[in-house]
């Protein structure tokens, strides 16, 4: 008795759309009923309006024949669009088409000549009306008083397709009150009846005019990916007057199912405006694929995704080499998943410890080293100088040396903005790790000999997210409630993504191991040249910290306060990527700058290292740090973060 109960149940969704299509049927085929009288009529004003019941069967069963060919019985009314009113043409003409020519068959002469036009086009309009009529009404039913009002910016093909999805979730309850445009001449048009109504750079116009009227929108909504940098800058300035929240739709492939929205806040990487910049893939994969690459500071923010690419580009064995536990089995772990079939070797070591990382260049003999272990962090190596003398630059040098002695091709060598004009002992370190690299690179190009090591040198400013950095702390401090620190109004710094700096740094070490005959390149860097990554303009510390709190939704000061700490130790409100007598140079590749800092013999400065190291292990800072100040005379150490002038 269950068995037979339940059996119709599960019969009832596969009859869905079996009901639907006969409803469709009759439907039509009443439409039909109905035109071929007022046809006949419209024709034949004199014969009126009554005819007989075969005249009203005939027209619904030549319109239901008809229809089959074209899937008129199949069409979802509330979806009708361009190509169901198509179908309903070609149904209209073939119906008018059989229906005069059964007349003819049977002896039935046509009320007139015009007859199958005039029937073609009246059933096009009661068909295609009421399927119109239906879909208007629909739309109209979904539009409730609670719906979340939004305005898209963006608009074309992009728009137009958000458009119809939004209409096909209604689940969703969002409305589109206005479309914002990114071209021109767009201003005062419609996008499926949704008015444009401006261009984006006029957005506070726009919104304050909104406001007048008490229209604003809860949300502004980005349909463009590619719409980031100033323009959105722009748009969260004036949301945040307004109170409005600014979100992001997905790209049109991550749509899935496509009539499925969800909007997304905005990135905080979006803010930065940069560019694509092409990259040397080709290039990149010639340098790494089958060779043995080693990456010291595997565990770090710029170590994790140098090895995340190179991973990607095919070694024969990747080293990665950390002096801590945690941090190194995180990335191991993550490559296990990314990359399972190229071999990896996880090594504990410490930079510093010359025997060990001597023992590691002889068993392994890595043919690439990337060297991004380093104290970074400005004023805990204030804190610890003899540690941050260490590691910077004795532990640099270590593995250059080590390089050198088992026959590596390259070193390349992180660096910082901080190492210009340095005003930390922490910049003023990696200053001189610059220093020795310079020299070593200078004797190996001097000599012509093409299996010497190049130690090339990229400098680059903070990126977006990484370990210590100021975007992490903001994150944690919203997450209380607040405040959000800063150390002071002027603050300025460089910003670019870890993934596009890590890419730059490989389009560096590609550039820096081929060199092209006659290149004003090749030139600087046989004098000591270092590549800089374009990083733009500078971003204001405390502008950061706003967006951030706009970016989840809140409104600074009213929100979230922003408090200002003062200066730390060794800290200045500017970084610069170049020396002010050095101006940059532009390369033979894109995103990459040359800049042509002072050299040193290596002699020199391997003496100067040696000092330091000594001093630094027997705990005499102040003789570690007079040798710093000789080697880089440009260090303006500021132990106390007092307060000094910049650049305009």
């Amino acid at each position: 008795m269950v068995s037979q109960r339940s059996e119709p149940l599960h019969r009832s969704p596969k009859l869905r759309p079996l009901n639907r299509i006969l409803v469709n049927v009759l439907l039509d085929g009443l439409l039909a009923a109905v035109a071929a009288p007022v046809a006949r009529w419209l024709a034949a004003p004199q014969d009126g309006l009554l005819h007989p019941l075969w005249f009203l069967v005939g027209g619904a069963v030549t319109l239901v024949v008809s229809g089959v060919p074209f899937r008129m019985p199949q069409q979802y009314w509330r979806f009708s669009g361009i190509s169901d009113l198509i179908s309903i043409a070609g149904a209209s003409i073939a119906s008018s088409a059989l229906f005069s020519l059964i007349l003819c068959l049977f002896g039935f002469p046509l009320p007139s000549t015009t007859f199958p036009l005039i029937y073609a086009l009246v059933l096009l309009v009661l068909l295609g009306g009421l399927r119109i009529c239906y879909r208007l009404a629909y739309r109209q039913a979904l539009r409730k008083a609670g719906q979340h009002k939004i305005v898209l910016i963006g608009v074309d093909t992009v728009a137009d397709l958000y458009l119809r999805a939004i209409e096909r979730n209604p689940a969703a309850d969002i409305r589109v009150t206005g479309l914002i445009a990114l071209g021109t001449n767009q201003t005062g048009r419609r996008i499926h009846n949704v008015p444009i109504l401006g261009h984006v750079e006029e957005i506070e116009d726009i919104l304050a005019r909104l406001a007048r009227a008490q229209c604003l929108p809860q949300s502004l909504v980005i349909t463009e990916p590619t719409f980031r940098g100033v323009g959105l800058t722009q748009v969260l300035n004036a949301a945040a007057l307004h109170s409005i929240a600014v979100l992001r739709t997905p790209a049109l492939t991550d749509l899935t199912p496509a009539e499925r929205v969800e909007l997304r806040p905005i990135p905080l990487e979006d803010l930065l405006n940069r560019p694509q910049v092409p990259l040397d893939k080709a290039g990149m994969e010639r340098l790494i694929k089958g060779r043995t690459v080693l990456v010291t500071g595997a565990g770090g923010s710029i170590g994790s995704e140098l090895v995340r690419q190179i991973a990607l580009l095919a070694p024969e064995r990747l080293i990665l080499l950390d002096h801590g536990e945690f941090e190194l089995w995180q990335i191991e772990t993550e490559l296990a998943h990314l990359a399972p079939h190229v071999t990896r070797v996880g090594l504990v070591a410490d930079v510093r410890d010359e025997a060990r990382i001597e023992g590691i260049m002889a068993t392994y003999q890595p043919a690439l080293v990337f060297h991004a272990a380093a104290l970074k962090h400005v004023p805990i190596v204030e804190a610890n100088p003899a540690e941050g003398i260490l590691t910077n630059i004795h532990g640099t040098r270590v593995v250059a040396d080590a390089a050198t002695r088992h026959g590596a091709q390259a070193m390349v060598v992180i660096s910082t903005d901080k190492a210009v004009n340095p005003s930390s002992l922490m910049g003023a370190a990696k200053r001189a790790a610059e220093m020795y690299c310079q020299a070593l690179d200078i004797q190996a190009r001097t000599l012509g000999n093409p299996k010497a090591m190049r130690c090339i040198t990229v400098r680059f400013g903070n990126v977006l997210g990484s370990t210590g950095s100021v975007v992490p702390l903001f994150k944690r401090q919203l997450e209380r409630g607040g405040p959000l620190t800063v150390t002071h109004p002027d603050m300025r710094r460089y910003f670019m993504t870890v993934t596009e700096a890590v890419g730059l740094v490989l389009q560096a070490s590609v550039r820096g191991t081929n060199g092209v005959c006659d290149s004003s390149t090749d030139a600087l860097l046989r004098d000591g040249g270092i590549f800089v990554l374009d990083m733009g303009a500078p971003v204001k510390i405390v502008d950061l910290a706003k967006q951030m709190i706009r970016l989840a939704g809140l409104r600074p000061k009213t929100d979230v306060a922003i408090q200002f700490t003062g200066l730390r130790p060794g800290e200045k409100l500017y970084e610069e990527l170049f020396h002010g007598r050095e101006a940059p140079v532009p390369t033979d590749n894109p995103g990459l700058l040359m800049a042509t800092p002072r050299v040193v013999n290596l002699d020199e400065v391997t003496l100067a290292v040696n000092q330091m190291t000594s001093f630094a292990r027997k705990g005499d800072v102040k003789a570690a740090l007079h040798v710093l100040a000789l080697l880089v005379p440009e260090f303006n150490h500021n132990p106390n973060g007092e307060i000094r002038s910049g650049p305009s």
